[in-house]
C-alpha cells in the first residue's frame, strides 16, 4: 500500500486561471493529496522543519544584502480557518524573520490616505516571511458588499491592486495569495460550533450572522476580486477548507513550494574556514 503523499503540487491545481468560477471549486475535495486527515496531520507536522530551513537561509540571505522575501495574503468568508493556519502552520515556522499583521476596520489616520497605505506599512522586510489576516482585498470585497463605495471606484482598485502587487514582485517580494473557501452549509456548522462550546464562544460575533446573510453577494465579491487581481506573477490559490486539515497542509505546501523556488542560499564566508577551525583548536 502506497504512503499517503502529495500525488500532484497544489500550485498547479488551485491557481486561479482565465475561465475559473468559484461556484464550481468542491470545498470538500483535498486537490492532489491521496491521503486523509491523520496523514494529512502527519505531512503538516513532518514539513515544518523543511520550511523552518528554507526561512533561516532566505533570512541569512538579507543578512548580506539579499533583497527577496515572501509575502502570505490570507483572506475567508468567517470560520473558514485563518486562525487554524497561523496557530498550525505560520506558528511552526521560526519568529526570526517573520512578520504576521491582522488588518481590522481601518482607522480614521488610514481612512484619510489611499487604500493601500496600511498595507505598505506592513509589508515584510527583506528575508522575512510575512503574513496577512486579511489585506487590502478587503477594499474590494466588503467594500462592494456593503456598497462603502461607488462601483467604479472598486474597478480602479482592481488596477490599483495588480500595480501594487507587480511593484511588490519586481521589488523581491513573491506573493502566495491565499482565498480559503467553505460551504455555506459548513460556516452554517462552524457557527453553530462556537455557540454550543463555551470555550469558543469568544469567537463567535453575532455581527458574523449579518455578513453570512449577505453570503451570494460576497461570492460574486470574491468571484470578481479573484479573475480581477489573479496574475501570473501574483496568482491567487483558491484552497478548499470544510477540512481543516486540508487547507493546512495545502497553505504550508504552497510556502514550501515558493522558498523551494526562490531557492535561498547559505551566504559564503569572507575567512578560511580551515584556518579558522584551527584556531578554535588551539583556544
Amino acid at each position: 500500500m502506497s504512503k499517503p503523499a502529495w500525488t500532484a503540487e497544489p500550485s498547479t491545481l488551485l491557481t486561479v486561471r482565465p475561465g475559473f468560477v468559484l461556484a464550481a471549486v468542491d470545498t470538500s475535495s483535498t486537490p492532489g493529496f491521496s491521503g486523509g486527515k491523520k496523514a494529512g496531520e502527519a505531512v503538516l507536522a513532518a514539513t515544518h522543519e523543511t520550511v523552518n530551513e528554507l526561512q533561516e537561509r532566505l533570512w541569512a540571505e538579507s543578512v548580506v544584502g539579499g533583497r527577496r522575501s515572501v509575502l502570505l495574503v490570507l483572506q475567508a468568508m468567517d470560520t473558514a480557518g485563518k486562525g487554524g493556519i497561523f496557530e498550525h502552520v505560520i506558528a511552526g515556522i521560526s519568529p526570526e524573520g517573520l512578520s504576521v499583521h491582522a488588518f481590522k476596520k481601518p482607522t480614521p489616520e488610514e481612512l484619510s490616505h489611499d487604500f493601500l497605505w496600511r498595507v505598505r506599512r506592513q509589508l515584510p522586510q527583506p528575508g522575512f516571511i510575512g503574513a496577512f489576516d486579511r489585506s487590502h482585498y478587503e477594499d474590494v470585497l466588503i467594500a462592494r458588499v456593503r456598497e462603502l463605495v461607488e462601483p467604479a471606484v472598486i474597478e480602479r482598485r482592481y488596477k490599483q491592486i495588480r500595480d501594487f502587487e507587480a511593484e511588490l514582485v519586481a521589488s523581491g517580494t513573491t506573493l502566495v495569495k491565499v482565498m480559503l473557501h467553505i460551504d455555506a452549509d459548513e460556516q452554517k456548522a462552524r457557527l453553530a460550533d462556537r455557540l454550543e462550546r463555551p470555550e469558543k464562544r469568544w469567537k463567535f460575533n453575532p455581527g458574523d450572522l449579518d455578513e453570512r446573510a449577505l453570503w451570494p453577494r460576497y461570492q460574486e465579491a470574491y468571484q470578481l476580486a479573484l479573475i480581477n487581481t489573479s496574475t501570473a506573477d501574483a496568482p491567487w490559490f483558491v484552497v478548499p477548507a470544510d477540512r481543516k486539515w486540508y487547507a493546512r497542509i495545502a497553505v504550508q505546501r504552497l510556502l514550501l513550494e515558493t522558498l523551494r523556488g526562490l531557492d535561498p542560499r547559505w551566504p559564503a564566508v569572507d575567512y578560511d574556514v580551515e584556518a579558522q577551525k584551527a584556531r578554535l583548536d588551539l583556544s
